[in-house]
């Protein structure tokens, strides 16, 4: 008798845990919007995935999924959309998509939305009100939107967006140069663990917060890790300031998150480094 109820027990704790097991973020990709290799690149790591001796690298993108349910979103819709849709549902649409901001590698993606391919019914998309402006004023978003292809979902600064099963996700606004929309990064609250992304910041310095204060407040830190080095690319670093790499590491020293970085670009020597995170790895949240 005291052998089945210590079952019953045991039965009644997995039931109560394992929903809250299945929530998972994916690496959907780790470069730079171009991706790897980029068009015209000629550097040693694009000669090498030509040859086929080493593999591409897909845009910076998170994948998060419920292994349980099914219930699937996606974190900046890259040129690499569809392979990514492919690698964290099987190939359908995901319940939602979340954009950080108008470059090319994070929104292009949409159009795979469109009439000319799946042609989606109202998928939504938060976006700030700023980034869903610029894509219902400007073709060929507008179209989706106007369609429906895709339902924008206007999401405020510091403000928890409630998806399915308690998931909570909220945008706050960093400094980075916003031609066509503001920019965002996520933290992204799960039953037991959270994440920061932040694909693209200027510099830690010109932000009104502090990057270790809130990375000694999540589990995982998915960073820009845009260069390594000032003088690897032929542009004056000015023009396109990211924060370097060593400076990242330097300012997140014995915080409580996990750093990674994300948002490669080619001319980065250091993309095989252990805390550059690779496509596929999963994180349970």
């Amino acid at each position: 008798m005291r052998t089945v109820l210590v079952l019953a027990l045991l039965v009644s704790v997995g039931s109560a845990q394992g929903p809250a097991d299945d929530w998972q973020v994916v690496v959907l990709g780790i470069a730079q919007d171009g991706g790897i290799p980029q068009l015209g690149c000629r550097r040693p790591i694009c000669e090498e995935i030509r040859a086929g001796k080493r593999k591409p690298e897909k845009v910076s993108s998170l994948g998060l999924i419920n292994r349980r349910t099914g219930a699937a979103y996606v974190f900046d819709a890259t040129p690499d959309f569809p392979a990514q849709v492919q690698a964290l549902t099987g190939g359908r649409n995901p319940d939602g998509i979340f954009l950080t901001h108008a470059h090319i590698g994070h929104y292009t993606g949409l159009m795979f939305l469109g009439r000319e391919s799946v042609n989606a019914a109202g998928v939504p998309v938060f976006a700030t009100e700023r980034m869903g402006a610029f894509l219902r004023a400007n073709g060929p978003w507008s179209q989706l939107a106007a369609v429906p292809n895709i339902a924008i979902r206007t999401m405020a600064y510091d403000q928890p967006v409630a998806i399915d099963g308690g998931i909570r996700v909220t945008a706050f606004r960093v400094p980075h140069r916003d031609e066509f929309s503001d920019t965002v990064g996520f933290r992204i609250d799960g039953p037991r663990r959270a994440a920061v992304f932040i694909p693209d910041i200027d510099r830690w310095e010109k932000w009104d917060r502090s990057i270790r204060t809130l990375a000694d407040a999540v589990d995982y830190a998915f960073l820009d890790g845009t260069f390594a080095s000032p003088t690897e690319i032929n542009r004056p670093i000015d023009e396109i300031p990211h924060p370097m790499m060593s400076r990242t590491r330097e300012l997140l020293k014995g915080v409580r998150a996990r750093l990674w970085f994300i948002h490669i670009n080619n001319s980065n020597a250091e993309i095989d480094s252990p805390d550059v995170v690779k496509e596929g790895m999963v994180f349970p949240m």
